[in-house]
């Protein structure tokens, strides 16, 4: 027998059996994983501080402010085009309250036919998080095709948006009040800070895979209809 032959003999042994009853095996997750629950002030200062300590900028505002809040930051930032989904409400919101000296630019054209413009002139993405995991300071995108995942990972900057009332406290804690074994996009985008590596002489360094700055806005309420 080969390495590899043994390698997934192990790996078939350990695996649990097809039989095995699975809310047994989820109680023993969640018992591994149980510890006291946060509150939502504690969950948002937690995903907050894992955010910054991975070199994020992080700000908190209301449902009225925010928009206004990140034109000024982006406007100081020199930003000229921003990549956004025009046609969603956050998305609007924001394209409303830029000066004109920012274009609001939707992604409305395949890859292909606009690459080197995308690459060579776009200064920022904006995204919507479907929600963000206090432990880590990780956002979870879902890319659709107003925001394809090119919004989150071409630009030097990545500006995104989270509600405050969809944190969870683990990345277990999202998948199961979400529901994802009942239904997965085609891809969920777990983003923990800029892109950063530290391959070369191991100097660490930033935007080298990816966008350079993370922006991320915590909107601590919802418009009220």
């Amino acid at each position: 027998m080969g390495a590899r032959e043994r390698m997934l003999g192990r790996l078939r042994a350990a695996a649990p059996s097809a039989t095995e009853d699975v809310a047994a095996l989820d109680g023993r997750i969640a018992a591994h994983h149980a510890r006291p629950p946060l509150d939502g002030a504690a969950m948002l200062d937690a995903f907050e501080a894992a955010l910054r300590s991975s070199r994020a900028e992080v700000w908190r505002a209301d449902a009225d402010a925010w928009p206004a809040l990140l034109a000024e930051k982006l406007a100081e930032h020199g930003v000229k085009r921003l990549l956004l989904d025009v046609g969603g409400e956050e998305g609007a919101a924001l394209a409303g309250a830029l000066p004109i000296n920012i274009e609001a630019l939707p992604f409305q054209r395949p890859l292909e036919d606009w690459k080197t413009e995308l690459f060579d002139t776009v200064d920022a993405g904006f995204t919507v998080a479907r929600s963000g995991i206090a432990a880590t300071g990780t956002l979870v995108l879902a890319p659709d095709a107003g925001t394809p995942r090119t919004v989150s990972l071409v630009p030097p900057l990545h500006v995104a948006l989270v509600h405050a009332d969809t944190l969870h406290a683990t990345l277990y804690d999202a998948a199961r009040a979400e529901h994802w074994r009942d239904g997965m996009p085609a891809n969920l985008v777990l983003v923990s800070g800029p892109s950063k590596t530290s391959d070369i002489q191991q100097t660490l360094a930033f935007g080298a895979h990816g966008p350079r700055w993370l922006w991320v806005v915590i909107v601590t309420d919802r418009r009220q209809p």
